[in-house]
């Protein structure tokens, strides 16, 4: 008879404790500390296994010498779609295992059955612990296309969709979510650190002995972190984070770990009733299209990883109707823009401290950027003033305490794409002129300046 006995886990975590504690000593967060059964007893078969063969259950590992080991060329897997196949760094490792977080709604499950529905002759499992068949269905019918080897599984224990792999032998499995998954060798609930981290082992162990990649779609917390023990970012190969405002269209998967590729590309999708869509040019739907120049917007030349992206920054300043002025921003550090205003306050003698302040970036994307700090001044300075900035002038610049515009990164790339967006000057710090290559000299006229006054005079005169 195996001893059965107890543990206390965070469920923030995942540490364990012999006993309950109100503060978890590793993350710092209070009343996470949840009793579960722990099972002590003789090794058992891994759940994907207990159906199979050992000649079907995969390769025995054993130690070899790293000289004899022959490197293999990695293969790829081409996944539908060019978007997330750049953000995984050229395709879909074999064998790879993919964890997809987000908000609620955001557009995770569509883009995982998009994946299924489109992967034309690869036989795809798609297991499902949050819906029926009959609501995927639905789903699968507004989405238009379809893949003759796309096999749904509405499951929730480990050991059944284990038994229905080996019989199925799928090329792709997408597990929606990893949070719903349950397996009877783990006495406590779905959702808990114990399950989790149990179901991901073996899904893990899975994908490696027999190279079929995996995807993960994760709960994410109220914090913007993935639900679940940390344990489990640590297991995967890939963390791949959807973004985006719920009351906007566009989508933004975020890669924030990846060990084949880069963790600076991103993708950008467009949420339509036919489903997700990509977006080839962000830049240019990401620009307000009008005819009348407006005061208060200016234009940024960013970076999204290694990707160029030109955005729209809007700001209102108006007189405080009540005693404090209000500071708002939505897409932007509301602590960075307090910073810069304090900058305008003192260095420059523009007075702003008794004057409301709402900063908007256009399209619902979020900006961390620290080049979008000379478009964010710009767009505040020309609603101050009430005057529109000149048309088809864009910014890239870092505003430090002192006044002064910092160099930024990529500052070729980003000369490049507002050259390719039509627009005819751009306003950048001269101590990037230094290491400006010849070809981003192109026809659009650059401006190189060192402070914050500069900039002022040239545009307001």
């Amino acid at each position: 008879m195996a001893k059965t006995k107890s543990a206390f886990f965070c469920q923030n975590c995942g540490a364990s404790a012999p006993k309950w504690i109100g503060k978890c000593a590793n993350c710092g967060e209070w009343n996470t500390y949840v009793e579960e059964v722990i099972q002590q007893g003789p090794s058992q078969i891994p759940a994907w296994r207990a159906s199979a063969s050992r000649e079907d259950g995969g390769r025995q590992a054993i130690p070899q010498l790293l000289g004899e080991i022959e490197p293999d060329k990695l293969t790829r897997i081409n996944l539908p779609g060019k978007e997330l196949n750049r953000v995984l760094g050229g395709g879909l490792v074999p064998g790879a295992l993919v964890l997809v977080g987000g908000e609620p709604g955001i557009g995770k499950s569509t883009l995982m059955l998009q994946i299924a529905m489109r992967s034309k002759g690869m036989k795809v499992l798609y297991v499902s612990g949050e819906e029926s068949e009959q609501q995927i269905s639905i789903r699968a019918s507004r989405i238009g296309s379809s893949n003759t080897e796309c096999y749904i599984l509405t499951e929730t224990n480990t050991q059944s969709i284990f038994k229905h792999i080996q019989s199925l032998k799928p090329q792709l499995v997408i597990i929606d979510s990893i949070q719903t998954l349950f397996s009877s060798d783990i006495e406590s609930a779905p959702g808990t650190v114990s399950q989790i981290r149990g179901c991901a082992g073996d899904l893990l162990k899975f994908a490696k002995e027999t190279s079929t990649p995996v995807f993960l779609i994760g709960h994410i917390t109220k914090d913007g972190t993935i639900a679940g023990p940390k344990v489990l970012e640590h297991m995967v190969d890939t963390v791949l984070q959807f973004e985006g405002d719920r009351h906007h269209v566009y989508r933004v998967l975020r890669s924030t770990k990846n060990r084949f590729g880069s963790t600076a590309e991103i993708g950008i999708y467009e949420m339509a009733s036919s489903g997700l869509s990509e977006v080839q040019n962000p830049s240019e739907v990401l620009l307000s299209h009008i005819d009348e120049q407006l005061s208060g917007i200016a234009i940024a030349s960013t970076m999204e990883g290694l990707r160029p992206l030109l955005i729209e920054v809007q700001a209102l300043v108006s007189s405080a109707v009540y005693g404090t002025p209000q500071r708002s921003s939505t897409g932007f550090d509301l602590r960075r823009l307090n910073m810069l205003l304090a900058v305008l306050e003192k260095r420059c003698g523009f007075r702003l401290a008794a004057k409301d302040v709402f900063l908007n970036i256009a399209g619902g994307i979020k900006v961390e950027d620290p080049a979008t700090d000379l478009a964010v001044i710009c767009s505040v300075l020309s609603s101050s003033e009430d005057v529109a900035l000149p048309a088809r002038v864009c910014f890239a610049g870092e505003v430090g305490l002192s006044g002064e515009i910092r160099p930024v990164n990529r500052i070729d790339q980003r000369i490049r794409e507002a050259e390719k967006m039509g627009f005819e000057k751009i306003y950048f710090s001269k101590y990037n002129m230094k290491g400006l290559e010849k070809e981003a000299k192109g026809k659009i006229q650059l401006v190189p300046v060192s402070k914050v006054d500069e900039v002022f005079s040239s545009l307001f005169g």
